[in-house]
């Protein structure tokens, strides 16, 4: 059985919000607290380690979001260009020891801990060969892990579609997990999905 201290996180944290306006989503109030450190605070209380982010448009702010958290940073000057870039940048900056990855998105505050350990156990369960994959009512979301043989490939990538390609061409190392939660699925990319889940938190 693979050990699941080799698994390391990566929270991809440069991108442009482009669909926000002008303001970083990613520094956006939630709960008394920057959204992206909700996503990095979830990763620290996991399995995984260590927590590398990464960081690209307004670096310095996201940065200081996360101020005395133990993280790494790793700075993308590629960010522009797409989403792939981001996850390079995360991949070459990991240790040459760890046996796979959790690449988390930093605009989805509601993953939790507890979801992490989860899909941690299952990579582990299946000697870190499998691409754990969290779903919920058949729907596949965020975050994903990845084992390290894979991230030659994931190099490899280019443009904004993420390492969905690795999943199609490794389709029968995919490990389906059923999260039971929505937080999975749930990126704020827009000021209504922002608003909605200011006020779901608030309704809680």
């Amino acid at each position: 059985m693979a050990e699941p201290t080799h698994i390391a996180a990566i929270v991809l944290a440069a991108g442009r919000s482009t669909r926000m306006g002008a303001a970083n989503k990613l520094l956006a109030d939630i709960g008394g607290k920057p959204m992206v450190r909700h996503v990095v605070e979830a990763a620290l209380a996991s399995q995984a380690h260590p927590v590398l982010v990464v960081t690209g448009h307004q670096a310095d702010e996201v940065r200081a979001a996360l101020a005395r958290l133990d993280v790494a940073v790793a700075t993308n000057p590629d960010f522009a260009t797409g989403l792939s870039s981001s996850l390079k940048a995360g991949i070459r900056a990991l240790p040459k020891h760890v046996a796979g990855a959790l690449v988390l998105l930093g605009d989805m505050p509601r993953i939790e801990a507890a979801h992490l350990h989860a899909m941690i156990a299952a990579w582990a369960s299946d000697a870190g060969q499998t691409i754990v994959v969290p779903v919920h009512q058949g729907q596949r979301g965020n975050p994903v892990l990845w084992p390290a043989d894979l991230f030659d490939e994931m190099l490899a990538l280019e443009g904004d579609v993420g390492a969905r390609t690795l999943m199609i061409r490794h389709t029968h190392r995919v490990r389906e997990i059923e999260l039971g939660t929505d937080a999975i699925g749930m990126d704020v990319d827009t000021p209504d999905a922002l608003a909605r889940l200011r006020d779901a938190g608030r309704s809680a």
